[in-house]
């Protein structure tokens, strides 16, 4: 398997510099500012044969994008190991426009396309696509996600830090001020790796994507740790990906709770200061 980067010319950067006007009770001053830059990106599965089929399209912050593509389609099962691809690139497509080129990947595989429908972004977090919770949750146990094994413990004080750790690792962040991140510790506290993005499901499937093609899956023993709330989709990444806890500065939602309960997940929740709130299996937490 080979990751390629084509030269398609200057590649956007995640963030943009930008002039703004700021105005105080003293008054107003022009200055310049960066904003973190917003860009649809659209995953494309290619057969041996030169076939293709659109994945998915999502609103991306530029970086890690062969991270992103190959996280997104192990999350959803689309992917099951590193030995189903055999090269990811950027489009190389003469009727794309040049300044699209960045944001088209394509993931080649060594097989056939997967029997699949069309799957987008949009739909995948749309309440209103008529799937109940536990259809969902259901979803989850036929694609064949096991529940955890026990493991690992953590001491509080290791859970109490991982949010600065985590901010302290957001050069992006530091200079727009726009971004989430998501990052993989060990039990013991060690930053493994942080990745950004504007959509926080987008900077979990970068991180998801950095272990799937660096062969580190499955993350058993590890603690993700993300800056807003814990979601439904976050969960099931994490689970994807065998992390038995999840952290966030943040609330989970309901449907996230149901899920690590019923796959024997911790996940905590506000982690903020010298406190959390532990929302379904606190055994891996010390006394």
């Amino acid at each position: 398997m080979t990751a390629r980067a084509a030269e398609l010319g200057p590649r956007p950067g995640p963030s943009t510099r930008a002039r703004v006007r700021v105005v105080s009770e003293v008054g107003s001053a022009e200055r310049a500012d960066s904003l973190a830059t917003e860009e649809p990106m659209e995953i494309r599965l290619q057969a041996p044969g030169g076939s293709e089929r659109t994945v998915a399209v999502t609103m991306r912050t530029p970086g890690r994008d062969f991270e992103l593509a190959a996280g997104f389609l192990f999350g959803e099962g689309v992917l099951a190991g590193r030995e189903q691809v055999h090269r990811i690139s950027y489009c190389t497509d003469p009727d794309l426009d040049e300044e699209q080129r960045y944001n088209v990947v394509t993931v080649g595989l060594t097989g056939p396309l997967p029997e699949m429908p069309t799957m987008d972004r949009h739909f995948l977090v749309n309440s209103a696509c008529g799937v109940c919770g536990k259809e969902s949750l259901d979803a989850l146990r036929l694609r064949g996600c096991a529940p955890m094994v026990p493991g690992p413990a953590l001491d509080r004080a290791v859970m109490w830090e991982l949010p600065e750790r985590l901010r302290s690792a957001q050069a992006v962040f530091a200079k727009t001020g726009g971004l989430h991140a998501a990052g993989l510790f060990t039990a013991s506290g060690d930053v493994l790796a942080v990745r950004e993005d504007v959509g926080r499901h987008n900077a979990v499937d970068k991180l998801v994507g950095w272990a799937f093609l660096t062969g580190q899956l499955p993350l058993d023993g590890h603690v993700l740790m993300v800056s807003g709330r814990a979601s439904y989709e976050i969960m099931q990444k994490a689970l994807a990906a065998r992390v038995p806890v999840v952290a966030a500065v943040s609330a989970p939602s309901s449907l996230a709770v149901d899920l690590a309960k019923d796959f024997g997940m911790t996940l905590v929740g506000f982690v903020r200061g010298r406190r959390f709130n532990v929302y379904a299996d606190e055994g891996r937490i010390a006394p």
